[in-house]
């Protein structure tokens, strides 16, 4: 699948710019269709496995009308006491009152910060029109006797600066993974709207329990394989 501004989508997100109004930064994917959302705006959320904390400290996303959202003030990421050894079926964020954005996403990127690794990771991630109409259309089954939509998008932020996204699903059924068409993760000397946050307070301050400290004797990881 071709996104023939990526590029420029890339500059313009690292730089904090965004087109003017009358002149939308949309690939011909998103200007191609009408890819409004039945329930109006989505949201989007990060968990870590249990007691594997980290933090994202800034959020860019470019959605399907060319609007630039940048967030500095972010929901709280949420460490999943269901994800121990491996990542839960059943993966589910926390409550959202700041990350929302109108229309679906063509491209994200974002700094996190990891406790275990001691490490600022920047992630981007590229959609395609398929993760787009997967917002646009219904569960193909009821909650509480209601529709259900793919409305909140969670990404799971683990060891090694390894990303899985998912929609959170209802009930006995478990998430639905995302698959981007594009995600990619660097650090150090990679790192480019992420560098300067690097060596964060959170970084700095943090710390384990002495009982998981004991626990990690020899092991880079309290625990999974990451």
């Amino acid at each position: 699948m071709n996104f023939p501004k990526t590029l420029i989508m890339v500059a313009l997100l690292i730089a904090g710019c965004s087109q003017p109004k009358i002149h939308p930064l949309q690939s011909k994917q998103a200007a191609s269709g009408d890819w409004s959302l039945p329930y109006g705006k989505w949201s989007f959320s990060f968990i870590t496995p249990w007691q594997l904390p980290a933090e994202v400290t800034l959020v860019r996303v470019l959605d399907t009308d060319g609007r630039l959202y940048t967030f500095r003030t972010i929901d709280q990421t949420s460490r999943d006491p269901d994800s121990v050894t491996s990542w839960t079926e059943w993966a589910h964020g926390g409550s959202v009152n700041f990350n929302n954005v109108k229309m679906p996403p063509q491209y994200m990127i974002f700094c996190w910060d990891s406790f275990i690794d001691k490490k600022t990771y920047e992630t981007s991630v590229m959609f395609s029109p398929a993760t787009w109409q997967r917002m646009k259309t219904p569960a193909d089954h009821l909650f509480s006797g209601k529709t259900l939509w793919y409305d909140n998008m969670l990404f799971g932020l683990s060891p090694g600066g390894k990303v899985r996204i998912w929609f959170p699903d209802a009930g006995s059924h478990p998430a639905l993974v995302a698959t981007p068409y594009k995600i990619n993760t660097v650090s150090g000397a990679d790192l480019t709207i992420c560098k300067n946050g690097a060596d964060s307070d959170f970084l700095r301050n943090y710390r384990y329990s002495q009982e998981i400290q004991d626990s990690m004797k020899g092991k880079n990881y309290p625990y999974g394989e990451w």
